[in-house]
């Protein structure tokens, strides 16, 4: 249960940092806004880095879950 529940964590944080990243780069380097974030929120462009931030930080929280379930499971 617990693998399952970190892959669902680490999936969510690759949407989410992806999301981040593609709406900062599109509004830095071109002017444009791609991807459905910025059709949610209106934020600065500074804004979006933090939300690659949380992204990451989901991944990582998500891949330690793995790693936890799998330690437990050998031990």
């Amino acid at each position: 249960m617990r693998t399952t529940i970190g892959y669902i964590i680490e999936s969510i944080g690759y949407v989410v940092g992806a999301q981040g990243a593609l709406t900062f780069a599109s509004r830095t380097f071109f002017g444009t806004e791609w991807g459905w974030l910025p059709k949610i929120v209106d934020l600065p462009s500074a804004a979006y880095l933090g939300i690659l931030a949380v992204g990451l930080a989901f991944v990582a929280v998500g891949v330690n879950t793995r790693r936890a379930s799998a330690r437990r499971d050998t031990a």
